[in-house]
């Protein structure tokens, strides 16, 4: 079961909301427990499919960016924890606590005859990965999937499960069969009330009532068809993943950081006002930053970590690093407090509290310096990218492989590699007006075309030339992903998509340097928020205090 665990001493302040302790917790929703089961469950894979019995060599060990450790699932198949971890490796050297991703800079998954043995990108964390968001949710660092259950059945059924696009219908028929066929004398069975045609019936009497789904999400697996079964299983894996948020009291405000009591100590505003934007309230709590002269800090005492390395504290350096993240270049002079040279990160233009991203989608040159650092400076720039029309029409080269194109050679969804020139992973580019995977493109669209006009009106551009028009949005989806949040980064090392950075500061001084390539028009596709990044070295470590504050306790 999904613990949390608030560990935070509100010792001063009893109004606050109060520390719960986990032996009264309530036990979770059955369609919770259950997708937690399903979450577990490793059987869906290609490699049971094949083999029946035996392990999967790709769980043999968990990849870290040293030595590996243990496989928690050695000797299994593959299921969605082994690339999304928590507390398995938490006494180990190399380990330690996840908020659900894991330590690989690309995740290993099951080696078949396409020769790929780990993923494109750094697997994300699932904590906070659900929240509502304005304009709908997009899931996937490229915004592949529209919904968390359409997530759920592309993963289940897909590479990382050890299918090929031309095996998607044996996939939905093999995880039928695993539902319909368990006989209840596994392990996860045995925890989670008996076999699945029984528990996912909700109806057997002999059920536990607390492992008695809700009728939306009961199925009758004798008579449903295999994807109606497949439809289910998702729908109850989304409802798991979903309920993973990071601690928050009864009115929704996230409770457990040194940051959120900072906040609550100085009266300061924890999240948005009815229908106010993400954007609009991290500027008024940027105002009344600057306002705040006599600050009330947070001292050791007040509370600490279990699973973190650092005093549970939030001072001086911590509110100087959160006023240069809140701080925003303002040439217009709209905004308060103004920009200062060397001190302002116009971090919050992407990474908008209280969850500290705006699920939109950037280039921060990541996959540009990743690319050139195999092929040489400048080489990313030389890449020749086709037209929207060029693209479709010959989606075998260019286009992700799916079953609507199993055979793709898809070369812009690919890890750099210096023996192959012109591989490299252009994110967003190849999702946007992608006429295979037609169930996002009204949500990526939207997305996309709410960024453009912003910047249009940011760059002072009184009548820009079609900012929403197909081929415009798809030269600005060009390497671009979406923004993570940055909640507990101390448990989600090596950073960004491309798993390139193991420390805060190196991510921090590489935003610096892509800054700098932005403003003298050397990043291709630079959004016009990251060339407004003006940071001096030596305030590297103020921005990196206050970013640990966002740390908790997730368990």
């Amino acid at each position: 079961m999904k613990l949390r665990t608030l560990i935070v001493l509100f010792v001063c302040l009893p109004a606050l909301w109060p520390v719960g302790s986990t032996a009264s917790e309530a036990p979770d929703p059955a369609e919770i427990q259950m997708g937690e089961r399903l979450f577990l469950e490793t059987r869906f894979a290609q490699f049971f499919f094949a083999n029946g019995t035996g392990g999967d060599p790709a769980l043999d060990t968990t990849e870290t960016t040293a030595a590996p450790l243990p496989g928690p699932f050695a000797g299994e198949s593959m299921n969605c924890r082994a690339c999304h971890l928590v507390d398995e490796h938490l006494e180990a050297t190399e380990g330690g606590m996840r908020s659900y991703g894991d330590f690989a800079r690309r995740s290993p998954i099951p080696a078949r005859e396409d020769g790929k043995t780990h993923t494109v990108r750094n697997s994300p964390p699932l904590v906070n990965a659900s929240l509502p968001r304005f304009g709908g949710a997009l899931f996937h660092f490229d915004g592949e999937f529209p919904t968390m259950p359409d997530l759920v059945k592309g993963t289940l059924t897909g590479r990382n499960y050890g299918w090929l696009p031309t095996e998607y219908d044996q996939a939905v028929s093999h995880i039928a069969e695993i539902i319909r066929n368990d006989d209840g004398s596994g392990d996860l069975a045995q925890e989670f009330g008996g076999p699945y045609r029984i528990v996912l019936a909700g109806t057997d009497p002999s059920l536990p009532e607390a492992l008695r789904l809700p009728p939306e999400f009961r199925i009758d697996t004798e008579t449903a068809s295999d994807r109606q079964i497949l439809d289910a299983v998702a729908k109850l894996i989304a409802a798991y993943v979903e309920d993973l948020t990071f601690e928050q009291d009864p009115t929704g405000q996230f409770v457990a950081s040194p940051y959120d009591l900072f906040l609550a100590k100085n009266g300061l505003p924890r999240g948005p006002a009815e229908g106010e934007s993400p954007q609009k309230y991290s500027r008024r709590l940027a105002r009344h930053l600057a306002f705040l002269r006599k600050p009330i800090f947070v001292s050791p005492d007040e509370g600490e970590f279990a699973f973190h390395d650092q005093p549970f504290v939030f001072g001086e350096q911590e509110l100087k690093g959160m006023r240069i993240f809140f701080r925003e270049a303002d040439p217009m002079g709209i905004n308060f407090p103004p920009a200062i040279p060397g001190a302002t990160g116009n971090c919050v233009a992407c990474h908008t509290a209280p969850a500290f991203t705006d699920f939109g989608f950037h280039n921060t040159g990541a996959t540009q310096r990743e690319y050139d650092e195999h092929h040489g400076p400048g080489a990313f720039a030389q890449l020749k990218l086709p037209s929207l029309l060029v693209r479709n029409l010959q989606a075998d080269m260019y286009l992700p492989a799916n079953a609507a194109n199993p055979d793709s050679a898809e070369i812009f969804l690919r890890v750099p590699d210096a023996n192959r020139p012109g591989e490299t992973d252009l994110g967003v580019w190849n999702m946007f007006a992608n006429p295979t995977i037609p169930r996002p493109q009204v949500k990526l669209w939207t997305t996309l075309c709410r960024q453009s006009l912003r910047e249009a009106i940011k760059m002072r551009e009184s009548s820009p030339a079609r900012p929403c028009s197909p081929s415009t949005l798809l030269n600005r989806s060009v390497a671009a992903f979406k923004t993570p949040g940055l909640r507990d980064l101390g448990h989600s090392a090596p950073y960004l998509h491309t798993g390139q950075f193991d420390s805060l500061e190196d991510v921090i001084e590489f935003y610096i340097d892509s800054a700098k390539l932005a403003r003298t028009g050397d990043l291709v596709n630079a959004p016009a928020e990251l060339a407004d990044v003006d940071l001096a070295a030596e305030n590297i470590p103020a921005l990196t205090a206050f970013l640990r504050a966002l740390n908790e306790d997730y368990e």
